[in-house]
């Protein structure tokens, strides 16, 4: 509702005095203040604020009359009434001096000033008063309350009488009441016997005139309350009394006219606000506002007496002061807005206690947009410090500031889905950009179709795109008012919204004017004298593209009802006019028609019809209906707001005639916060003919009307319709207040069976929500709101200054945007009133929505909160329904295990016992493959079960997720699993950050060998002084070979991963086992030593071929139908090129990067090189590098000729420097290639035989851990795929070389023959490479031979298996020793450690994202 916005201001005193001041009074109209001093009176004006005049008392006179203790201004401003402390009454004229004014703008040459528009010097200048005492009167008693009261002054004495004192002629019109003599009861029904007060020093303490109640509420000096009416209509009449009997005491009081409250402040600190039932005019007890110890735990109960209590003009807030400091702020009904007596308000930025402002007087400036408030702490803070001139000029009087929401004030904004706050000159909106307009929102309502209606595949994030930017973020869209309309028509009154939040009007004190927030531009009245001419009265509101208000013409003095285009230009002659009976209070607009509610308590219906007429449409009006209201509503004043709604009582039976589901059925009435509905009357016959229906369903009555709801603050309905969503969208909403929000849902019968005659229609269910509710987003099942929030800048101050500081007295005000879920209280309320039926319509008309398993989740854990920390038995539990009503839904495992989750261990048993047991839960998730939320109930599982249960889960979940391929959830259950093991519950720490340079080195050797293969061993190895064992460097499961690496916990593990990777092996899985051996640190190397003469072997070579193809999606080699006639005949040089051209591609590790390998995004901790940390920065180079180079590196291979020349495909990567730009070798390079069509032909081919590039890499990758391994026969096939001889040729050196099993000689014999054969007859693509390597298979052959002979009858020698296990150095030698390609140049290997990073970034990525999972995608 009201917010408080920045600091609040000191006034400066131009004069020199020394008093301070004890009391503020606006005036009637709020444009001038009083200040009372001891002994002076001063009128300030309030914009701006500034001292117009100043009388000081006389010392002689002073002494006599005492000091000044209250002033009352005369309801026409033009008299001031101030009391006395000696029994005086000092009445003050203050002559209207015309023309003189002491303050005028200046303005700059040149401006468009308005010093030539009416009303022009009352607006904008201050003007020059003087004030002159008329009349002493003295009442010879103490002055406890003065009261103006219409043209009569009402005064309340210590000697126990009321004196009514007459404006005018003071003498003759005073009349004085005996309060003995007034008689009280309890109600005026019982007023015969009404007892009288009894004793004789009982006298009003405080009193306030309630003009809607005809009365004045009062307090004693005992501490009682009470309301004294006149019997008939004048006050000079018997007077009667009415007790509060709850009240004893009581200490102030304050009357709020709009909704008839009267507001009593307690000595405990409390407030009591009470009304009166006007049946038997009792006062009735309404709510109380007081602070909670939940809230304000140090405070609550010792903040003193309540002081003052002050409602604001709109009377939609009350502002509580107390006697020992502090504000708060509270709406009518009771929700606390603010307080200053906790958070920053309350203490520094270093934690110490602030001193509360004490408030000695306030007062509420014009519409509610300042707060003028007397600080009593500065009279005892300031009087030693008053040595500079400066600190004398300091004055008590502060100025706070606040922004409102539009409701307060024009409540037909209650249908929009926007929130729009309005301060004085300003306006706070929260629809985001206007650009990003709210698509399907936005449909018209002529359209048949229903709006946002969901596609077969959304998932609630795409339709609800007004959703997004009404939520996308906290800051508001903050419009400026234009500065020249707000110049002379101070302050905003009303402001309104569109639907689509794209446009904003505003109304001052004349005219209006409007902004669009497409273009950024105001549109004001091109005619001043149009605009100062008419003031709007009733409010205004958007109607499609036009502005409908009701405003008084001041010219023709005549009520009208105007529609203006906002696209046309601000002016009359634009305007539809329609003149009006009556004066209109309040204006509201529903789909295609006007609601009017005027003065004489009648409301009137218009429809609105828009006529396209030349370039400007206009919009035509015409009256439908009159309703009178006035034996139903005491004042017109008292109602708050009038809607239009479709909302009506029998909506469940109607579905036969869904088109009267959107006409206005019915008539909301906010009178003084009962909200009364009056429905049509469909009692009566009704003409069914298809040419009346239109007429004859606009002129039906209405019924009488009938109260819904009691302290109803907001309304809101929707004006459009859902199929999906009906609950929602035929609600109607209410605020109200403290006691929360309340919902009138719609109770639909299912699947269009006929309602139980005992079922009602409809349902009022009660919730609370933490925020105040400013906007209603219905299909979204959200409340938007604002909120206080506080930044305190203390510490930009010296200690020495401080005092004086208002910036370290108060904290830095800002307002933010909330918004809150309401759904799974109604859910909630629904269950609770066993209307589980209809608690699942609405679950499942919103189950889209994205927030949905939060809603579920939060009413879970709130039921079970209240139910399992109750002290007393709960006779009927809602846990177990709440259970049994999640399970409807497939969210039902994550609801309960996050619930679980959030909530203490010792309601886990109490969850548990009503959703069922967490090992049969978890048994779900694996049935269902929802790993993630099985291991969730994992961690309760370890919690409630032994350690031998949580291990077989977790064993369960382990092979699953490895089965999968979840890699992070397998690397969770190594390190729980260890944690078991261990006996510790906590997570074993993660990987070591140091680790020996010997575990990264076989890395460093595979990434610069995974870009040039053929390059010597020999180099490498002393390049990179690579050490026998090359370990691989685990990940975050810890290092493998760590201190407890002999535990049975480890071995436990490590058999599920060995058994994992035999599996993969033996179903040619090798894509996936090279995720799994990075992903998990798993030592493949090492392993596959082991297993090399067992499941490492290859049995049947044709079909791990045609399998690998598949898995790495790497296509199977064609001979071109040219290959015949081209110059590339000679298979030898054809593949050499090939070669060539494959290893070009894979030179660079970036060439063709696909974009969703994430180079930057690669997780740091997940790398296997552990220590080997490539910085950011080089990867940034790398990727964005890339794209340049894809054509270079087909230029140098012709041009070097013959095969063994070829070498390394990265020279030309390597020596020039390519990253940083130098492209001057290529264009030489290209200069002197010449190709024939043929051979480009070729060319093309060969490029378009090869598989993508992370495949490549992927392949490299495992060719280079199975040669580490000894597993030649699937480094052979690994070549065959590639292509590459070397590879072949490398495998045939080391067996020549070394005493390699024969088996294995055997099995890659027959292997190669084998897909020699199926090359013939299948893949004729593969025969050219295999006549290549023909020499290397005889010489195979011949090798098998000899070792066939002298080993056929030995027996197998043991010792040979043994060493077999960890032939890793014998290995490394034979590898360094043996190169393939002892032609390329040594140069070529002293590559960057630039070029090196990037190759590792490669190979890391080749495995290591996520976002392969090992499925081929």
């Amino acid at each position: 509702m009201y917010f408080l916005s920045g600091w609040p201001r000191r006034l400066l005193c131009p004069l020199e005095s020394l008093e301070q001041p004890l009391h503020i009074q606006t005036d009637p109209q709020r444009a001038f203040f009083a200040v009372l001093s001891p002994s002076q009176l001063s009128v300030w004006y309030c914009r701006p604020s500034v001292l117009i005049v100043s009388y000081k008392e006389l010392s002689k006179a002073a002494s006599q009359f005492g000091p000044y203790k209250q002033a009352e201004w005369r309801p026409d401003s033009a008299m001031i009434a101030v009391s006395t402390a000696n029994g005086y009454i000092l009445f003050f004229e203050i002559p209207s001096t015309r023309d003189k004014y002491l303050y005028e703008p200046m303005y700059p040459k040149g401006s468009p000033h308005l010093k030539g528009t009416p009303h022009y010097k009352e607006d904008q200048c201050a003007p020059s008063l003087s004030l002159e005492m008329k009349k002493v009167l003295d009442l010879q008693a103490s002055i406890t309350s003065l009261q103006s009261m219409l043209e009569d002054l009402l005064v309340a004495t210590a000697d126990g009488f009321l004196h009514l004192v007459h404006w005018d002629g003071m003498t003759n019109g005073r009349k004085a009441i005996n309060l003995c003599t007034v008689p009280f009861s309890v109600d005026l029904q019982s007023s015969r016997a009404g007892s009288f007060l009894g004793f004789e020093d009982v006298y009003i303490r405080d009193m306030e005139y309630c003009a809607t109640l005809d009365g004045f509420a009062v307090v004693f000096n005992d501490g009682r309350v009470g309301f004294i009416t006149p019997m008939s209509s004048r006050l000079t009449a018997e007077l009667h009394g009415v007790w509060a009997q709850d009240v004893i005491d009581g200490t102030c009081v304050a009357v709020n006219n709009k909704y008839r409250l009267m507001a009593f402040g307690c000595a405990n600190g409390s407030v009591q606000v009470y009304t009166v039932d006007t049946t038997t005019g009792a006062m009735q007890f309404s709510h109380k506002l007081e602070l909670t110890p939940k809230q304000y735990p140090d405070i609550w109960n010792k903040t003193g007496p309540v002081k003052l209590i002050r409602w604001s003009p709109d009377s939609c807030v009350v502002m509580v002061t107390w006697e020992y400091g502090g504000l708060s702020l509270w709406s009518v009904f009771g929700a606390q807005l603010i307080c200053t007596l906790g958070g920053d308000f309350a203490y520094q930025s270093d934690g110490a206690k602030k001193d509360p402002l004490k408030i000695s007087s306030m007062t509420w400036g014009s519409e509610g947009y300042h707060l003028w408030v007397i600080d009593g702490n500065s009279s005892s803070n300031m009087k030693p410090e008053r040595d500079t001139y400066n600190e004398a000029r300091q004055f008590g009087i502060l100025q706070f500031h606040f922004i409102k929401s539009a409701l307060t004030v024009n409540p037909c904004m209650s249908n929009q889905e926007q929130v729009l706050l309005q301060g004085e000159d300003r306006l706070y909106l929260n629809c985001g950009d206007a650009a990003q307009a709210q698509s399907p929102r936005n449909t018209s309502l002529s359209e048949p179709k229903p709006t946002r209606e969901r596609g077969p595949f959304s998932d609630g994030s795409l339709d609800s795109q007004g959703l997004s930017t009404l939520l996308g973020h906290r800051h508001w869209h903050v419009v400026q008012i234009h500065s020249t309309y707000l110049e002379s028509n101070w302050p905003i009154r009303f402001s309104a919204i569109d639907k689509l939040g794209q446009n904003v009007a505003v109304v001052g004190k004349f005219g209006f004017a409007h902004y669009s927030l497409l273009t950024k531009k105001w549109k004001l009245f091109g005619n001043i004298t149009q605009e100062q001419n008419m003031m709007v009265t009733g409010g205004l509101a958007w109607w499609n593209d036009f502005i409908v208000l009701a405003c008084y013409n001041l010219n023709d003095r005549q009520e009208e009802l105007r529609i203006y285009l906002r696209t046309s230009n601000l002016d009359n002659a634009f305007a539809h006019i329609t003149k009006v009976q009556a004066d209109t209070l309040l204006l509201s607009v529903f789909r295609d028609m006007v609601i009017l509610f005027r003065a004489d308590c009648s409301i009137c219906l218009y429809s609105i019809e828009r006529r396209p007429e030349g370039l400007n449409p206009t919009a035509s009006i015409q009256v439908l209906q009159e309703v009178s209201m006035s034996r139903y509503i005491p004042h017109p004043f008292l109602v708050v707001s009038v809607t239009l709604t479709s909302v009506r009582t029998e909506t469940g039976i109607t579905l036969k005639m869904p088109q009267q589901a959107c006409e206005a059925e019915s008539i909301m009435l906010n009178l003084a916060g009962q909200l009364i509905m009056l429905q049509r009357d469909r009692s009566g016959p009704q003409i069914r003919d298809k040419d009346n229906t239109p007429n004859q369903r606009k002129h039906l009555p209405f019924c009488a009307p009938v109260v819904l709801a009691q302290s109803v603050e907001n309304v809101w309905t929707a004006s459009r319709i859902n199929k999906q969503k009906r609950h929602l969208l035929e609600a109607l909403w209410l605020s109200c207040g403290g006691a929360g929000m309340k919902v009138w849902l719609p109770l639909f019968p299912r699947d269009h069976r006929k309602p139980h005659s005992f079922l009602s229609r409809r349902i009022m269910l009660p919730f609370h929500i933490n925020i105040y509710p400013l906007a209603v987003l219905f299909e979204d099942a959200l409340v938007l709101g604002a909120v206080n929030d506080t930044v305190l800048y203390d510490c930009l101050y010296t200690q020495t200054s401080a005092r004086e500081h208002l910036e370290v007295l108060f904290p830095f005000s800002i307002v933010e945007r909330t918004s809150q879920i309401y759904l799974h209280h109604i859910l909630r309320q629904l269950l609770v009133r066993n209307l589980g039926e209809q608690a699942l319509l609405l679950a499942h008309s919103c189950a889209t929505l994205p927030y949905f398993p939060h809603v579920l989740e939060l009413m879970l854990h709130e039921v079970l909160e209240e139910e399992a920390t109750s002290r007393e038995p709960i006779p009927d539990p809602l846990l177990p329904t709440v259970a049994k009503f999640i399970t409807e839904f497939p969210l039902f495992l994550q609801t309960v295990v996050h619930c679980a989750r959030k909530t203490e261990y010792a309601l886990w048993n109490y969850l548990f016992a009503a959703v069922g047991n967490p090992k049969d839960l978890f048994e779900e998730c694996l049935m269902a493959q929802d790993l993630d939320t099985a291991a969730s109930y994992l961690i309760i599982l370890q919690n409630m079960e032994v350690p031998a249960v949580s291990r077989q889960h977790a064993t369960l979940l382990f092979n699953t997720a490895l089965e999968q391929g979840k890699w992070d959830l397998c690397r969770h259950m190594i390190r729980f699993l260890k944690a078991i093991g261990s006996g510790e519950t906590e997570t074993p720490p993660a990987t070591p950050t140091t680790q020996e340079p010997s575990s990264s080195s076989g890395f460093e050797f595979f990434r610069h060998r995974s870009i040039s293969l053929s390059q010597s061993a020999e180099n490498l190895h002393s390049k990179f002084n690579l050490t026998k064992t090359l370990s691989m460097p685990s990940g975050p499961s810890g290092k493998r070979c760590s201190k407890d690496s002999d535990c049975a916990e480890n071995m436990y593990i490590d058999m599920m991963l060995w058994r994992h990777a035999r599996r993969l092996l033996e179903e040619i899985k090798l894509k996936d086992l090279g995720c799994f051996a990075a992903q998990l640190g798993f030592e493949l190397i090492g392993w596959l030593c082991k297993e090399r003469a067992r499941a490492a072997r290859v049995e049947d070579f044709v079909f791990a071929l045609k399998k690998l193809h598949k898995d790495f999606r790497w296509p199977l080699p064609v001979i071109p139908a040219s290959s015949l006639t081209s110059p590339f005949k000679n298979g030898k040089y054809k593949t050499a090129v090939g070669e060539q051209l494959l290893k070009s591609q894979s030179v660079d590790t970036f060439v063709n990067m696909e974009t969703d390998t994430g180079v930057s995004n690669t997780p740091r901790s997940r790398s296997w090189l552990g220590a080997i940390s490539s910085s950011q920065r080089e990867i940034d180079t790398v990727s964005s590098h890339g794209p340049h180079m894809q054509d270079a590196f087909l230029s140098p291979l012709l041009s070097k000729g013959d095969e063994c020349s070829i070498g390394s495909a990265t020279d030309l990567t390597e020596t020039s420097s390519m990253v940083d730009g130098d492209w001057t070798m290529v264009d030489e390079n290209f200069s002197g290639l010449s190709l024939t069509q043929s051979e480009l032909e070729h060319l093309s081919l060969e490029l378009a035989s090869k598989g993508p590039h992370k495949s490549q890499v992927q392949l490299r990758y495992l060719l280079h851990i199975f040669m580490e391994a000894g597993c030649l026969d699937w480094c052979v096939i690994i070549g065959l795929i590639l292509r590459e001889s070397s590879v072949i040729n490398q495998v045939f050196s080391i067996i020549q070389s070394s005493d390699i099993d024969g088996e294995i000689c055997q099995s890659i014999k027959t292997g190669l023959y084998a897909v020699d054969k199926w090359a013939s007859t299948d893949c004729p693509g593969y025969k050219p490479f295999l006549n290549i390597i023909k020499p290397q298979i005889q010489k195979l052959s011949e090798i098998v031979e000899e070792q066939v002979q002298p080993e056929a009858f030995q027996p197998v020698n043991p010792s040979k298996v043994t060493e077999q296990v960890n032939p890793r150095a014998e290995e490394s030698r034979i590898l360094s020793s043996h190169g393939t390609n002892p032609q390329s140049d040594a140069g070529n290997i002293s590559a960057s450690r630039h070029e090196e990073d990037k190759s590792k970034t490669e190979v890391e990525d080749s495995f290591q994202e996520g976002s392969y999972d090992c499925i081929v995608s």
